[in-house]
């Protein structure tokens, strides 16, 4: 740690959803920030002036190690754009793996003295696998079913085994379905529906809607990467889940947006019409997940605080707001 005790924390996809979300909270925070992300990061108004900002394809060879150079934190919030349909193999697995390995082969090669750094990863609920009970609290076998859960597995996995060396202290909070008023808002079912619904067009849902989510808002999937900071010796070595503990149906979530919609718009709430599943579904679609995050709790304090309606009221005013 250098810079008068301030220690440097990197965040990897700093543009993205969470993670600009994220950075929001960590510039109020007493540390060096280092943005990495493909597209410009955006760097609050409030921000220290010494932000150091990157843009980087962290797919090539070479970019990781630079990108995390000097880090006493990594935070690793990279995730593929085409996570529904990933395959094992190419640039979709480098990104939601890959990269783990070459954060871990960094730090390792640049060992220095006093404890070793943090690496917190954002992993998915979803990579429990649907072979279980809706309701799972992290004791659970993992067992995934999608390439994309395999990849975020397999990474998590090489996090372990570093923090089992000593090379870094590993955590990955494994979220939930994430929504919310963030500057990259269009990502997530919500903001599509919301959209929809703005614009006076049916909301579809697969099958009955019976289907059960964890809907986390994204400023409190923020909040929890910020409580696992300061927590890192307490919680490494292992995965949590983040999550509100509460599901929502589908049906009932899409008929909250229509009826938050219609505010907007002046018009009746939009339709929510069953279609049958696309062919692209994957097998965890029609499974309800729900994350427990009491273990998280008990050794952070960190607890979900925005409820589901006012989550969507910011995120659908949001959206409102840019059709203006």
């Amino acid at each position: 740690m250098s810079d008068r005790g301030r220690p440097l924390v990197v965040v990897l996809g700093a543009s993205g959803f969470v993670g600009s979300a994220l950075v929001a909270k960590l510039v109020a925070r007493r540390v060096r920030l280092r943005l990495v992300a493909r597209r410009p990061s955006p760097v609050p108004c409030d921000a220290p002036r010494d932000v150091d900002v990157r843009r980087a394809d962290l797919a090539v060879p070479g970019q990781v190690a630079e990108a995390v150079a000097g880090a006493d934190v990594v935070i690793n919030l990279l995730l593929h754009g085409d996570w529904r349909t990933a395959t094992n193999g190419g640039a979709v697995e480098k990104v939601n793996c890959g990269v783990v390995g070459d954060i871990v082969q960094a730090l390792r090669a640049e060992r220095r003295p006093g404890p070793p750094p943090v690496v917190l990863f954002a992993g998915s609920t979803s990579q429990v696998g649907r072979r279980v009970q809706a309701r799972i609290d992290g004791t659970e076998p993992d067992d995934p079913e999608t390439p994309y859960d395999r990849q975020k597995l397999a990474a998590e996995r090489v996090l372990a085994a570093a923090t089992a060396q000593g090379v870094v202290r590993g955590v990955t909070l494994r979220l939930p379905t994430v929504f919310g008023a963030a500057p990259a808002a269009d990502r997530g079912v919500v903001a599509v529906m919301a959209r929809r619904a703005l614009a006076g067009e049916p909301l579809t849902m697969w099958g009955d809607g019976g289907v059960e989510r964890d809907l986390l808002y994204v400023g409190d999937a923020a909040e929890a990467f910020v409580a696992a900071l300061g927590r890192a010796h307490a919680l490494a070595g292992r995965h949590w889940l983040v999550g509100t503990g509460r599901g929502t149906s589908v049906r009932h979530l899409f008929t909250a947006i229509a009826e938050i919609a219609s505010a907007y718009t002046g018009a009746e709430p939009v339709p929510v019409i069953s279609t049958p599943p696309p062919d692209g579904a994957t097998l965890m679609d029609p499974k309800s997940v729900v994350a427990d995050p009491a273990a998280f709790h008990r050794r952070t304090g960190w607890t979900a605080r925005v409820p589901l309606d006012e989550a969507l009221r910011r995120t659908v005013s949001r959206l409102a707001g840019q059709r203006v």
